[in-house]
């Protein structure tokens, strides 16, 4: 059995969130005894911690929150900042500070990164390229990157996104450096540089975030601007590359993969389903038509799409759950009931849990539904965190949630650029 199949059957049975949508990155969280419906009176809410503004989500492991932040300075100068959390108490345990510069950064919010955590250390990633590894206990400084000034990296307009991922004694980090160094491998423990690959000259590097995969060996796959690219994880050696142009650099959201299927879906220019085999991949299906306003299949603009059974489930552009056909790309239907607003950039997270999916919207909802051929079925609803970044679009409530919640140890940890706040939904806390 592949190394990366043991690794995967091994976290998904983890109570942790080490890492961006979970333990392989796949949206799925498998623990048991939480609640199949909110109690009328609300969710108890164990902690709340104040936190300064920020996109990055939380991440969760052994027993220590990890969020990140920033203070802004005078003109474009900021602060960012990591801070480790106690899980149980919500007392800050330490802080890492560093100073950045976000001139030229449209939303200069914040960090965007969520933590990656790797057993006694933890990687984060600045909104301008600056990538630290921590010791978790106590936030030393083990080593550290600035990816313009060691790669020669642009910093796209939207700032640095890309969560890096652990691979054996690998960090891949999506670097956008000069010379070949789109995507860069450092030894985990000393920084070292292992191997880089992919030319950033020819396509920036997106925001979309790099997944392991394995079919049946592992597989490294980066969706930027210019095409979806697979790399040997271990060599950095190209395995097949699939042409795909995005308009306005914007392939966000993360690929979703069911074997032998993966699925990617851009705001404008829609999604595509590639089968892979043994070689170069195969178009099953892709948008042909249309664009954000007129979508043709799912252009999604943050939130993966969920690939279940014989049916995928994704939200589109002005924020319709829809359900499309696996195998064709054939919508069988639509609903705004979860994100209630049909306007632009509207989106929210699909987390699959058992037999339903926990939908947390930007409007701070969390919402546990079952998605089926059949249709939408919401089960419950209730508001856990006010929205308050930009909304960057006209709104109801005039703010944003766009940072993805953690589901933990029977709890769900999101934040606001006010505060993180620790949910239960372990069904002992209702009885």
């Amino acid at each position: 059995m592949p190394a990366i199949i043991l690794f995967l059957s091994f976290v998904m049975q983890a109570a942790d969130w080490p890492e961006w949508r979970g333990a392989g990155r796949q949206g799925v969280w498998s623990e048991t005894r939480v609640l199949r419906a909110f109690p009328a009176q609300g969710l108890k809410v164990k902690w709340s911690t104040p936190v300064r503004a920020g996109y990055s989500g939380p991440a969760v492991s052994r027993g220590r929150v990890f969020v990140m932040d920033h203070e802004k300075g005078a003109g474009t100068a900021v602060t960012e900042r990591v801070l480790a959390i106690d899980e149980t108490t919500g007392r800050t345990l330490w802080t890492k500070s560093w100073s950045a510069d976000y001139r030229g950064l449209d939303y200069h919010n914040g960090p965007r990164a969520t933590p990656t955590v790797d057993g006694d250390r933890v990687y984060v990633l600045g909104a301008m390229g600056a990538l630290y590894c921590l010791r978790a206990a106590d936030g030393k400084e083990l080593w550290s990157s600035d990816f313009v000034r060691d790669f020669g990296a642009v910093i796209p307009g939207w700032g640095t996104s890309n969560a890096p991922i652990v691979y054996e004694d690998l960090l891949i980090a999506v670097t956008a450096g000069k010379g070949g160094a789109k995507v860069t491998a450092f030894e985990k423990t000393t920084g070292r540089v292992v191997w880089k690959a992919l030319s950033a000259e020819d396509s920036e590097p997106g925001y979309s975030q790099p997944l392991l995969i394995a079919n049946p060996r592992p597989q490294l796959i980066v969706w930027h601007a210019g095409a979806i690219d697979a790399l040997d994880p271990g060599t950095g050696k190209q395995l097949w590359s699939h042409p795909f142009r995005i308009r306005m650099n914007t392939p966000i959201a993360t690929p979703a993969w069911a074997a032998p299927h993966l699925l990617v879906s851009g705001f404008f220019d829609g999604a595509r389903m590639l089968r892979l085999g043994d070689g170069a991949p195969e178009l099953l299906w892709r948008s042909v038509e249309g664009n954000e306003v007129k979508s043709d299949k799912l252009h999604t603009l943050m939130s993966q799409p969920v690939i279940d059974g014989d049916y995928v489930y994704g939200v589109c552009s002005f924020g319709q759950l829809r359900c499309l056909k696996r195998s064709t790309g054939e919508r069988v239907w639509e609903t705004q009931a979860a994100t209630v607003e049909r306007t632009r950039n509207v989106s929210a997270w699909l987390i699959r849990h058992e037999d339903r999916t926990v939908i947390f919207n930007d409007r701070g909802e969390l919402i546990l539904a079952r998605l089926r051929p059949s249709g939408y079925e919401e089960i419950s609803r209730t508001t856990i965190i006010e929205p308050t970044s930009p909304a960057g679009g006209r709104r109801e409530k005039k703010a944003v949630v766009w940072t993805h919640p953690a589901f933990a140890n029977r709890h769900i940890l999101v934040r606001n650029d006010e505060k993180v706040v620790r949910v239960s939904l372990d069904e002992n806390d209702y009885r």
